[in-house]
């Protein structure tokens, strides 16, 4: 699972960077203004109103599958598989018809606070893009099917033809003065990633065929189990709604400053956090399946110690460095050293809830995997009602960076009750081998801090401020490495002899 895992990383580490490349395109091009505001609610829309079917779809295919292809082999599991995505598209259809007409009422339940212009320029958006969401949904079940099928690399390079597409969008979009083409870009990004896993599922025994058989009793369960993880997302949507609604009328670009600091945390939660539970979850999942309730938790206890060793020492890196980071990022063009500042504030409170973020999608996989679904719904709807109320209140105080500090606030909350709930339901989680584990890396994390910032004030007054930044986080990281060695974290140790072990297996090949 490491070895999968860290290549998949790899790739997607790749695959961020262009994502990177695609909003710091927006932010050069369009900044943090009406424009940008506009293009970035019309992808909430089709995100929040359709994204949590697409999570449950993804969610609850998986384990599906699974039972199926052991209890009727695989050619019944893709008998389930095209049925899936012909019912979808029957659905797709109905959504994209209902959400077509009312998308004015839903472009000001999302953004009450813009004015005529951009609000029709929302609407004309959000109506191209809604044309992409059946490619979504297949691209859910193309991914699930070649994760199931041992595929889990072409899965994670599909955001390569996403962001190259989405990135050339902008630039012909603010060359000819045409902010439709946005759309029509994000659409095409869309259709180019099931384009990317089609050649590998066929590759993998999918062939598609005709069939529509709304009766099936493996899509009714599996509806029945993705119901509760849809409405799960669904809630935690709300809060997406929530801030960006709260956000166009604190300020004009307030959207987009959420947007831009918000990706600097997913970059991290998406190479690393989203490429472990990509591999952990099929694992779990197996594991359950077979009664297996003690690799269950080591495999728990490994992949929260994992992310912690990545997830931690980034939230004091991006905390310690914001306004630098965003100022290199963003900060040219149509963004102004103003969007930069409010920026950087509002990157600090978003990477508090990292580690909260990361590790409640982990817990809720646990209990999916056990076919628990009740738990994580719940739990998601506590995590709205804090969200709301600490958004209503810290926005009064802290503008914007109140919503990002009630997201973070409610993330860290919700992954504490995740975590109190697992225990009752399996018994010990060795929750004292992983709060020593964490304890260690936050120590190395603070010196990792510590030393970065020594350097960048030594630093700051003799060489370029680009290249200060760079020495100051490479020291950093050298004595974080040195840090978390020295403090002989034990998925470190296993890590260190894993590495050891295929250096030794490469050389006896290369002997």
């Amino acid at each position: 699972m490491r070895k999968t895992a860290i290549i998949i990383m790899l790739i997607t580490l790749f695959s961020k960077g262009f994502g990177f490349a695609r909003d710091i395109t927006l932010s050069y091009f369009y900044g943090a203004s009406s424009v940008s505001d506009a293009y970035l609610i019309s992808q909430t829309l089709p995100e929040v109103v359709f994204g949590f079917i697409v999570a449950g779809i993804s969610t609850g295919y998986i384990p599906i599958y699974s039972s199926i292809h052991n209890q009727a082999g695989k050619k019944s599991a893709l008998k389930f598989t095209n049925n899936l995505i012909n019912v979808l598209f029957v659905l797709c259809l109905i959504f994209f018809a209902v959400a077509f007409v009312f998308a004015p009422q839903l472009v000001t339940l999302f953004a009450s606070g813009f004015d005529d212009a951009t609000f029709d320029l929302a609407v004309n958006l959000t109506r191209i893009g809604l044309t992409g969401i059946y490619f979504t949904a297949v691209l859910s079940v193309f991914t699930g099917y070649l994760q199931m099928n041992g595929d889990y690399i072409t899965p994670s390079a599909t955001g390569f033809p996403l962001n190259i597409i989405t990135i050339l969008a902008i630039i012909v979009s603010a060359y000819v003065n045409n902010p439709l083409i946005l759309a029509v870009g994000t659409v095409l990004a869309t259709a180019s990633q099931v384009v990317m896993l089609l050649p590998s599922a066929i590759k993998r025994g999918y062939r598609y065929e005709w069939r529509m058989d709304w009766r099936d009793s493996f899509l009714i369960q599996m509806f029945k189990t993705s119901i509760p993880v849809m409405f799960g997302v669904s809630v935690n949507q709300i809060n997406v709604l929530v801030d960006r609604t709260l956000a166009s009328t604190i300020v004009e670009g307030g959207i987009s400053v959420l947007n831009y600091s918000h990706m600097i945390t997913f970059f991290i939660k998406g190479v690393f956090v989203v490429s472990i539970v990509s591999v952990m979850y099929p694992t779990v999942a197996r594991l359950a399946a077979e009664g297996q309730m003690e690799g269950v938790k080591r495999a728990l206890k490994e992949v929260v110690t994992a992310i912690s060793l990545i997830v931690i020492p980034a939230t004091v890196g991006l905390i310690v460095f914001a306004e630098p980071i965003v100022n290199l990022l963003f900060v040219r063009g149509e963004f102004t050293v103003s969007d930069g500042l409010l920026t950087a504030n509002v990157l600090i409170f978003y990477s508090l809830g990292m580690i909260g973020d990361g590790l409640r999608e982990v817990v809720s996989r646990v209990f999916y995997s056990l076919n628990d679904t009740r738990t994580p719904t719940i739990n998601a709807v506590i995590g709205v009602v804090i969200n709301v109320i600490l958004n209503i209140l810290l926005s009064r105080y802290m503008g914007v960076s109140g919503l990002a500090f009630a997201t973070s606030i409610s993330a860290i909350v919700t992954t504490l009750l995740l975590f109190y709930h697992l225990r009752k339901k399996m018994g010990p989680l060795q929750i004292h081998a992983i709060l020593r584990s964490l304890a260690k890396i936050l120590i190395a994390s603070i010196l990792m801090g510590v030393a970065a910032v020594v350097a960048y004030r030594y630093l700051i007054n003799h060489l370029n401020p680009t290249l200060v930044l760079f020495i100051a986080i490479a020291i950093g990281i050298i004595v974080y490495t040195v840090g978390i060695y020295w403090l002989k974290i034990d998925d470190v140790e296993n890590l260190r002899l894993l590495v050891k072990q295929q250096v030794s297996k490469f050389r006896n090949k290369a002997e």
